[in-house]
């Protein structure tokens, strides 16, 4: 059964949560706070971090920043939640590293859906084997792995499979729209920036000058693209 840490200092929220995700058939524990929300997540090592931003002790941003930083959590899927309404503000969680934002209020069977969501494609289940070369860069399919130069380079479940889809097919633009639905799924309900955000982070972790890439080439008035040949 897979764990799934809930942190919210809404006793409501949590207790909607934790019913509606312990009837999906997850084992649900739970936070009030950023730094119980750090020992939760280091105690239980569970599959799926559900954060809200605006905590007590420590922000989501800040619990956020510290999982990353951990080697023992930097691969944690993370749904973060968000009253604020500002695109700034929902982009600075995903430009940290979390997999996917639900604004509040929300639904329940969104969030279950979501959590389902995050959760295949952490465990790759689209992902067929296969060993992909480019320039410095190697995108292990079959292991979720990326390497350059032999280095290896964390990447969050989401950032792995965005670069995937990117990297199966050198030279073709995909639309932004595109890859949400490619990388989430069809019924998604996210917007663009999304998608510009996961793109820095994976500049910021893969090229080694993120402000003139060689590997994602941005589409002016389209989107993104893998690079068909990259130099030495």
């Amino acid at each position: 059964m897979k764990t799934i840490l809930v942190v919210d200092d809404e006793p409501g929220i949590v207790q909607i949560a934790r019913d509606y995700l312990d009837r999906a058939g997850f084992r649900v524990v739970t936070a009030g706070d950023g730094p119980s929300a750090l020992r939760q997540a280091r105690a239980e090592r569970p599959s799926l971090l559900v954060l809200d931003l605006m905590l007590p002790g420590l922000d989501g941003l800040d619990v956020t920043r510290a999982l990353r930083q951990d080697p023992a959590t930097r691969k944690l899927p993370i749904i973060m939640l968000t009253a604020r309404v500002e695109e700034a503000d929902r982009l600075v969680g995903l430009e940290l590293g979390a997999d996917d934002y639900i604004t509040k209020p929300f639904s329940p069977r969104e969030l279950v859906a979501r959590v389902r969501a995050v959760l295949r494609r952490s465990e790759g289940e689209a992902v067929t084997a296969g060993i992909m070369h480019s320039g410095a860069l190697s995108i292990d399919l079959e292991r979720r792995s990326v390497r350059r130069e032999g280095e290896p380079i964390e990447l969050t479940a989401t950032e792995f499979d965005l670069l995937a889809v990117l990297a199966r097919e050198p030279g073709r633009p995909f639309t932004r729209s595109q890859l949400l639905e490619l990388v989430y799924d069809a019924s998604y309900a996210g917007y663009d920036r999304t998608v510009d955000a996961h793109i820095k982070n994976l500049r910021r972790k893969i090229e080694l000058d993120p402000g003139s890439p060689q590997y994602i080439l941005t589409i002016y008035g389209v989107g993104y693209k893998f690079a068909e040949t990259v130099g030495p």
